[in-house]
């Protein structure tokens, strides 16, 4: 415990001054994350679910709480990182909903959805019903110091029956601290999703090139009866920043929850998804994609909880790796005692493009019931030579071979996406990037 308390001792000043006030229920909430956090510490490398996964550099840092100041962001700056049309966003700045640059007016039809502090109040009966339901924190210390010092974030509540014509962007931005010290943001997201809703959104994450930083993010999602939920995320930070960040899943009955992640930017990301299908009949899909060159780390962690029968869950993750980069991923299915007659596919590949490049991949199936069709398999691979030999017999250059078949490597992901704006986006940084990320 000495130890814990030592470590923790640059971060119990950002704990000492936490968000104060608001209700009873939240100020309580506020106070058990802090008081978790500093039981449980930074997670290491003896921790299982991190053995991989070294993060001292965050723990070992000191991060000032972010601001919500960004003068030099204008409607010009944000639009030009959204995708394609997006006439409705909600933007929060350094964790602190903008409501200047953003536009939700016109969502229309019941909707509520902008800045979470202010939904604490006007939508008291909803939040405090929601918020904290998911997100446990009692093994997850980074969950834990969300919960403790997020000051705001977005907040999204579709009624039931409501059909969201066009996405909903939600645009994170980390900018630079105005003191030496590198900035850090918690930011919170609660999404509720009516029964028989549909609606699409989009997370992205950004920050200035170069710049160090931390974000840690926590996102909660209901899916109600019926409902159908596509959602995005798109992490695209600073090679030099840190990300962690966990999203949780709850589907209702016949409830359709699809995501579709893509990791580009951060010096070391971690990724948690947990997704628990509570409903008969309940389909959920994960679908990630991972870029990473120089010595950055990439971690996805996956669990989908097959809770009740008939449920479908489909999961395909690929990773291009470059450099000395290193990735992890986990993922597990568990099917439980009663939930008979679970479909569940999971799928893991990466693809090295140099020799020191690595990934640590542990596919993982808990089965308790006896008629279901599980499948889980993970691969590690190199380009092909022949195929790169056959490609510049036809006239390619050797790089030029070697993107390609990068390119259709990752589009068994960007093929899945069916937001085109955003997958011709992400092409584009591949295509950037891919450059780099052959080298040695």
């Amino acid at each position: 415990m000495t130890q814990v308390v030592e470590k923790l001792q640059p971060w119990r000043a950002a704990l000492d001054a936490r968000p104060q006030g608001g209700p009873r229920w939240l100020q309580d909430l506020r106070d058990r994350g802090a008081a978790r956090f500093s039981a449980l510490g930074f997670p290491t490398v003896r921790d299982e679910d991190w053995r991989f996964t070294n993060i001292s550099p965050i723990a070992n840092a000191e991060f000032a709480p972010a601001n919500g100041h960004a003068p030099h962001l204008n409607e010009e700056a944000v639009s030009g990182l959204l995708y394609g049309d997006a006439p409705y966003r909600i933007v929060i700045v350094n964790g602190r909903f903008a409501p200047a640059l953003s536009h939700i007016r016109g969502l229309g039809q019941g909707v509520q959805a902008g800045s979470l502090a202010t939904a604490v109040t006007e939508q008291a009966d909803v939040v405090q019903r929601y918020l904290g339901r998911l997100a446990e924190f009692g093994t997850k210390a980074l969950t834990a110091l969300n919960t403790a010092l997020a000051f705001d974030g977005a907040y999204v509540h579709i009624p039931d029956g409501v059909v969201l014509d066009h996405p909903l962007h939600l645009l994170f931005v980390s900018t630079p601290a105005e003191s030496t010290v590198p900035s850090m943001s918690n930011v919170r997201t609660l999404i509720v999703a009516g029964d028989r809703s549909q609606s699409r959104i989009v997370e992205t994450y950004v920050g200035p090139r170069g710049a160090s930083y931390f974000t840690n993010a926590v996102t909660e999602v209901f899916v109600g009866e019926g409902a159908v939920v596509d959602h995005y995320k798109v992490q695209q930070e600073s090679t030099g920043a840190f990300h962690v960040a966990s999203m949780h899943v709850h589907a209702g009955r016949t409830a359709n929850f699809s995501s579709h992640s893509f990791s580009l930017g951060g010096q070391i990301v971690r990724n948690d998804v947990a997704a628990v299908l509570d409903g008969e009949g309940a389909e959920c899909t994960l679908n990630g994609l991972y870029l990473a060159d120089g010595d950055r780390l990439v971690d996805n962690h996956t669990e989908i909880d097959h809770a009740k029968p008939h449920c479908q869950s489909h999961e395909i993750y690929k990773g291009i790796l470059g450099g000395k980069a290193r990735a992890v991923f986990n993922g597990k299915i568990v099917v439980r005692q009663d939930a008979q007659k679970t479909d569940a596919k999971q799928t893991n590949r990466a693809l090295l493009l140099s020799d020191n490049a690595s990934i640590n991949t542990k596919p993982q199936l808990e089965i308790f019931a006896n008629d279901v069709k599980c499948t889980h398999g993970a691969a590690v691979g190199q380009l092909d030579d022949e195929a790169i030999f056959y490609l510049r017999s036809r006239g390619l250059s050797d790089a030029e071979a070697r993107h390609f078949l990068i390119r259709a490597f990752a589009g068994d992901v960007l093929n899945r996406l069916p937001l085109e704006p955003l997958r011709t986006a992400v092409e584009e940084v591949l295509v950037r990037q891919l450059p780099r990320a052959s080298v040695s």
